[in-house]
């Protein structure tokens, strides 16, 4: 199945989607307060051309221990209609820190009450590299070459899935580790699971 991570929103506060021109003028003909935006066919060309940066987040709820005891997986609605499970995902912006945009990720696609608890040290448990042709790695996306920082984020707050994320179904690390799971995945995301509840001991 084709990975069809959405892209992130134009503006800094969650404005409507408006993408800019290419002269990267504002309505008024002035300096767009986001000129690392691209419009549909920037972005095309420069995913023709070009490596994507992404960030991707396996959001988990822990015991006082520090234990991973639940993992969230993601409905949710491609463009084409289709339903899928994956993981908190999106594009760093020009700009961007790694931790600012996996903050607005988390919250774009879980809510502004899940109260993510971010690594001191945005160090990635993995490296995931998406070819558009598949077999070059366990990772594919038709649309693009993407290079994505991999995390595990706990979350303590209340998870309400916005934009096309349609809902977070909360998995024991067993049930988030099986192939029929992993089936479901888009783009060989279920490896990606497996990868993280690895790096935090949550595999028996």
């Amino acid at each position: 199945m084709p990975v069809r991570t959405p892209d992130p929103e134009p503006g800094d506060n969650g404005d409507e989607r408006e993408p800019l021109s290419a002269s990267f003028s504002g309505a008024q003909g002035g300096p767009h307060p986001n000129p690392g935006w691209l419009s549909e066919v920037e972005l095309a060309e420069a995913r023709r051309r070009l490596p994507m940066l992404y960030v991707e987040a396996l959001p988990v709820r822990t015991d006082g221990m520090g234990a991973v005891t639940q993992v969230g997986i993601l409905l949710r609605a491609t463009p084409l209609g289709e339903m899928t499970r994956t993981l908190v995902s999106g594009r760093v912006r020009y700009g961007e820190t790694v931790r600012d945009a996996l903050f607005r990720h988390l919250e774009n696609d879980l809510g502004p009450m899940a109260f993510p608890l971010l690594p001191p040290q945005p160090t990635p448990f993995t490296v995931a590299e998406y070819f558009p042709l598949p077999g070059v790695s366990a990772f594919h996306d038709d649309r693009q070459h993407a290079v994505s920082l991999a995390y595990v984020v706990p979350v303590t707050g209340t998870c309400e899935p916005r934009q096309d994320a349609l809902e977070v179904t909360w998995l024991s690390p067993q049930e988030a580790a099986s192939d029929a799971l992993s089936d479901e995945m888009e783009g060989g995301r279920g490896t990606l699971i497996r990868l993280a509840l690895a790096s935090v001991g949550a595999l028996r």
